[in-house]
């Protein structure tokens, strides 16, 4: 071969502070600096990898030593520094690798190259890379170097872990932060790439490969060299999630599809069809969660922008949100988040998967507003009621219209919802002489045989008579206010029966006999209106008081069928505490069981032992 192929990272690295994709804030900042001669004797070039850190410190090198520089502040690439740049053997520019050279001496060889003045040009520079890795003694002896270096020379420090750096070397630089390449910036330089070497390139093949990269313009490259290998110059969106192992578009939105209409049968099967393929359970997790991320988004035309899909799904992703309540998106991203977190500890790893789907499957159920309507998985309509309103003076219409049908006093029956409305009531105010047009109405409308259906008999009809109507009419017209319902303060005898009864039902159970026994020397005393008091005579039967009041109050709020407070105090008694066993020492404790085995002493003295204070 006559060229010698070379990888798109570095074929299009740029060479030019023009041709730096992403970073705008940076290169129009060092060219102003180049532009009104207001160069710093140190820089810090500081980002994620692959975004132009070395490379942006290779062109700033490269420009500052030209001796042509152009009217847009970039070198002109003709030049003896120019052309000695380009060919790597330019004896005024060094790179340093601070990850193989970060000792004390790497760093004093460097001191002592700064003593002596460039051969050719106006600067020195000094590119040290991943300039974290250097040792602490290392960054101490640069120190002094950094801080007054001579007029002609210039350090051009890169890293990725600016927070590895220590603080004096900080404060001795000018910081430039650079950030991750956006989707949009990658793809377009991706396309002229494309056009450069003849590869076919889908749009959305090439916004996958952008994402991908996670704002890597490096990574970028090399991925769409290895698929142009792989398709032989032709990228297609296919080819290219099956070559980075993605899972298409498609399945998350057909899984949603089946997720919605609780096809739990169908769920397991279409899981199952991509784990035959080698797709790991976590990742199929990951998508599912940015799939519901991108349907939220899709919920809000203010958030359009947020949207990070090939052009060509953003339609679907619409459609599909509209298909779906949020409470549900949301209920879905907090399932699934929880299950990637939990899936490294599991030792089931496709049972938590499985489980994770069906739940997602159902979750439908408790996330649809009331009075939707949605099917399950056997294709029976669903509908969730609406929440109870709280209640509202009724309508006299409404209300015996739905729950009454009238009857005469010679049950002859007026069923309501068919009469005319202005037969039971007018939009005045109700009175009771509403039974009187109630009985007009009767009179009129017998007489009337077109009103067929009004009159008859049915045996399903609840009747009742005109004066039953007539008091309704009267209860409704004078709506009664409800009186707050004021609970009687509990008793006495009523707290101690209760107690009584809560010790009965701990003595029932034989395994808290303990407890029983606590509660047999605890005296109750009742402060009305709703408060039991335990006094406690010895300080552990307190803690048993302390931890089953909760069951207490349960019990005795069953009991007395009112709320109740539990409270405790500790008196001590005398008695008591005069029975409770004393404390012994460990000489008293050893000379009473020496008292009931004299071996034991024997056994001390012989082995001359001593007894731990």
């Amino acid at each position: 071969m006559s060229d010698q192929y070379l990888v798109s990272a570095r074929k299009y690295r740029p060479h030019t502070f023009e041709t730096v994709v992403g970073q705008s804030h940076i290169t129009t900042t060092l060219k102003n600096a180049i532009k009104q001669n207001h160069l710093a004797h140190a820089y810090l070039f500081c980002g994620p990898r692959g975004v132009g850190k070395t490379s942006c410190a290779r062109i700033l090198a490269k420009t500052i030593n030209c001796e042509n520089i152009t009217g847009d502040t970039e070198a002109c690439g003709t030049c003896e520094t120019c052309k000695s740049f380009s060919t790597n053997s330019s004896f005024n520019i060094f790179e340093l690798d601070a990850a193989s050279n970060n000792s004390v001496e790497d760093i004093r060889n460097l001191t002592d190259q700064v003593r002596f003045a460039p051969q050719s040009g106006k600067y020195k520079i000094y590119i040290i890379d991943e300039v974290h890795m250097l040792s602490t003694a290392a960054f101490n002896a640069f120190l002094k170097t950094l801080e007054e270096p001579p007029a002609y020379a210039i350090f051009i420090l890169a890293t990725t872990e600016k927070h590895k750096i220590l603080p004096t070397i900080l404060s001795r630089c000018q910081i430039f932060d650079f950030k991750r390449i956006t989707t949009h910036d990658i793809v377009d330089h991706l396309q002229q790439i494309a056009l450069s070497e003849h590869i076919e390139a889908d749009a959305a093949a090439l916004h996958v490969i952008a994402q991908k990269s996670e704002g890597c313009m490096r990574d970028a490259l090399s991925m769409i060299d290895r698929i142009a290998s792989f398709t032989n110059a032709h990228l297609s969106y296919a080819a290219t999630m099956e070559h980075l192992n993605l899972l298409d578009a498609d399945f998350y939105f057909q899984i949603t599809d089946k997720l919605l209409s609780q096809d739990v049968a169908n769920t397991l099967l279409s899981l199952d069809a991509i784990l035959e393929k080698g797709f790991e359970g976590e990742v199929i997790l990951e998508g599912l969660a940015e799939h519901f991320r991108n349907l939220l988004i899709c919920k809000d035309a203010r958030m359009a922008k947020l949207l990070d899909v090939p052009n060509d799904h953003k339609a679907i992703y619409y459609e599909k949100a509209n298909q779906m309540p949020p409470s549900f998106i949301l209920s879905a991203m907090n399932l699934i988040n929880d299950a990637i977190v939990q899936y490294k500890q599991t030792t089931n790893k496709r049972l938590h998967l499985e489980m994770t789907c069906i739940k997602l499957c159902y979750l439908l159920q408790t996330t649809t507003p009331a009075g939707v309507e949605k099917k399950n998985e056997l294709g029976e309509t669903l509908v969730i009621p609406s929440p109870k309103k709280e209640s509202k003076p009724v309508d006299i219409h409404t209300k015996l219209a739905s729950d009454l049908e009238v009857a005469t006093e010679d049950h002859q029956v007026v069923n309501l919802d068919e009469a005319p409305r202005n037969a039971i009531v007018t939009e005045a105010p109700i009175t009771p002489d509403i039974a009187v047009v109630a009985d007009q109405e009767v009179s009129n409308t017998e007489s009337n045989n077109e009103r067929k259906g009004i009159f008859g008999q049915n045996k399903n009809t609840k009747k009742v008579s005109l004066q039953v109507l007539n008091e309704l009419a009267s209860q409704l017209s004078n709506p009664v206010i409800e009186e707050e319902i004021v609970l009687a303060p509990i008793t006495e005898e009523e707290g101690i029966a209760a107690f009584e009864q809560y010790k009965q039902a701990i003595a029932a159970d034989n395994q808290n006999q303990t407890l029983f026994q606590q509660l047999l020397i605890m005296e109750l005393k009742v402060f009305p209106p709703d408060e039991l008091h335990l006094v406690c005579p010895v300080e552990l039967n307190e803690e048993y008081a302390k931890n089953q009041r909760g069951q207490m109050i349960q019990f005795v709020q069953e009991v007395l069928k009112r709320p109740v407070r539990v409270t405790t105090s500790y008196k001590p008694d005398p008695a008591l505490l005069a029975k409770q066993p004393k404390a012994l020492s460990k000489q008293e404790l050893f000379d009473k069981m020496s008292e009931k085995n004299p071996d034991l002493r024997l056994f001390k003295d012989t082995l001359g032992l001593q007894i731990e204070y």
